[in-house]
């Protein structure tokens, strides 16, 4: 504030002098430092010499994921010009900015079958670019080889212990479950009741699971059964997304639950991003929930994953972004 002493005549008078003193009255305390009862209170000798420590407030240790399926085939190009180079080349340059982010595999890494040397000549040479800060799982291709041994030696301890293919990992506030979609009756048994003691332990917030063959899908392979147990755990366990690819195209699916029904409170949203490299194919009949889907564009799904909320986008090789959005965690 800025007070104005506007010039005045001699004083030849006590009621001027008198007026004059109380005015100053008046305004005195405006320039006097403001106190309030709280002030008084704190200003006791008991708090005088206290040490206030600063306020803490929680950091959002939000990390960001790249993910897509249906990766390498160089069966008719060389890595270098196949589209499996172009979508690492987006997920390479975002990896080198970001210490906090990583890649994702939705299986099917390689083609045609998943033999050892086309991980060592395609998918090194492409999306092995950044191999350590890969979550990967494994696709029915992966599989050409008996016992998937040309994912598993490649990945090695990447892809979980015991080469059973599933496993978890914890990233800022999520719960990151990478399942094995391509096993059956004991193995699949073993690995509904590890999901289901993880969700149990896990006290955090959000979850995220991903595997190859999509419980919904609108593609040419369309809904696969073969988790349809997965996801009813999952939905049970209030988890917040679903990653799947299998089918060749990009597709984002509304909240669904087990029964596979829109469904905000108790669904899950979920993603199939077939889109890492291989030949897009055609969309067929369109399921239930089915809010976008393209199939023109190779490209990743990026999700920004924050402390309770999460981002996402699907970015094309020719760095357009065709979907994007927001959504928070249960």
């Amino acid at each position: 504030m800025t007070i104005s002493l506007a010039r005045t005549a001699p004083l030849h008078s006590a009621a001027t002098f008198g007026a004059l003193a109380y005015s100053t009255f008046l305004l005195l305390p405006l320039w006097l430092p403001q106190t309030s009862y709280a002030d008084e209170k704190s200003n006791t000798p008991q708090t005088r010499n206290r040490v206030t420590k600063p306020e803490l407030t929680l950091k959002d240790s939000s990390v960001t994921l790249y993910a897509a399926g249906d990766i390498a085939d160089c069966r008719k190009t060389p890595p270098e010009q196949s589209m499996a180079a172009r979508t690492a080349d987006l997920v390479d340059a975002a990896l080198t900015q970001d210490k906090n982010a990583n890649a994702l595999t939705l299986g099917d890494n390689t083609y045609p079958i998943g033999k050892p040397e086309e991980f060592r000549e395609c998918y090194d040479k492409t999306w092995g670019k950044f191999k350590t800060r890969t979550l990967p799982s494994p696709g029915n291709h992966d599989y050409g080889v008996p016992m998937a041994a040309g994912y598993y030696n490649y990945f090695d301890e990447l892809a979980g212990t015991e080469r059973r293919g599933y496993y978890q990992k914890k990233l800022g506030n999520w719960l990151i479950l990478s399942l094995n979609s391509n096993i059956k009756a004991q193995a699949m048994q073993a690995q509904l009741q590890w999901l289901k003691n993880t969700l149990k332990e896990y006290q955090g917030k959000c979850v995220l699971a991903f595997w190859h063959h999509p419980v919904v899908s609108s593609g040419a392979h369309g809904n696969q059964s073969v988790m349809q147990d997965a996801w009813t755990i999952l939905a049970d366990a209030k988890a917040d997304l679903i990653l799947s690819s299998h089918d060749h195209h990009y597709e984002r699916f509304t909240a669904l639950n087990a029964q596979g029904l829109p469904d905000p409170k108790n669904g899950i949203p979920s993603f199939v991003v077939g889109t890492g490299g291989a030949n897009l194919t055609p969309l067929f009949l369109i399921k239930n929930g089915s809010a976008f889907r393209q199939n023109e564009q190779h490209g990743v799904l990026k999700l920004q994953l924050h402390t309770s909320t999460y981002q996402w986008e699907f970015v094309s090789s020719t760095h357009k972004v065709l979907d994007r959005g927001q959504a928070n965690c249960h």
